[in-house]
């Protein structure tokens, strides 16, 4: 039995409104092999019957009884997938049609992990808020002062690096691609916009304080950084968070 060369881990609640143009942007990759494993977090709206509408042998719809939290439904899709690479795209997000193969061309190359620069958009993604861009490379040092990867671009070689899971802490995706980071030393970056993240009301206006309480965790509770080490990294992530606009 031959798996995917991708796993694409799509974690889906209450999604009706978004989730088939997210499916539709997988769909137009112009790299196909892939399988998409979109994970329904116990939906109580029409999500399951709108993925049901679209007919793709590597569409896998998985529905979860209990509604566990976007970690948890992140980590069922990727205990079931099987693919070499893992990539994630939520279910109202949207990449553009040749982020697959450029990543994976980089993965080929011997990178390990690949992220790419990203716009975000309210309602028009011909309308961009702000494009967010990281160096053509970068290290783990770099990660913990800021997050480069942004998780609807980030790709990782799991058959090198291991099979990674994500933590509920606030800020999950960082704290899971900081574990990647430690082991694979550097990334690299596509350095052109390969997708599109969608700002809510919510994202707009995500509570700040929250958002440093969770970053301080990660580096005293998770990382198990000393405390003026934790100060450092703490500030200069609060610094470019100001210059962004948005804790993220």
């Amino acid at each position: 039995m031959s798996f995917e060369s991708v796993s694409i881990i799509m974690p889906a609640y209450n999604a009706a409104k978004y989730i088939s143009h997210s499916i539709t942007s997988v769909l137009s990759q112009s790299y196909g092999d892939w399988r998409l494993y979109i994970v329904d977090d116990a939906s109580t709206d029409d999500t399951a019957n709108v993925v049901a509408d679209i007919h793709d042998d590597r569409i896998e719809y998985i529905l979860l009884k209990d509604n566990g939290g976007v970690a948890n439904a992140r980590n069922v899709g990727i205990q079931r997938s099987q693919g070499k690479y893992i990539a994630f795209l939520d279910s109202d997000d949207l990449w553009e049609k040749t982020k697959l193969e450029k990543q994976v061309a980089l993965l080929e190359q011997g990178y390990m992990v690949v992220c790419g620069n990203y716009s975000t958009f309210l309602s028009d993604i011909g309308n961009p808020v702000s494009v967010r861009t990281s160096p053509s490379e970068f290290n783990y040092t770099d990660m913990l002062s800021c997050n480069r990867i942004g998780n609807l671009t980030g790709i990782y070689n799991r058959h090198v690096l291991g099979t990674f899971y994500q933590e509920r802490c606030g800020h999950e995706d960082y704290l899971m691609w900081l574990s990647i980071m430690k082991v694979a030393k550097k990334a690299a970056c596509v350095q052109e916009v390969i997708a599109l993240y969608r700002l809510s009301a919510n994202s707009l206006s995500a509570n700040k304080l929250n958002a440093a309480k969770w970053q301080w965790h990660i580096y005293r509770n998770k990382l198990l950084l000393s405390l003026p080490d934790s100060l450092y990294y703490w500030l200069r992530y609060v610094v470019i968070a100001l210059g962004r606009k948005v804790f993220n």
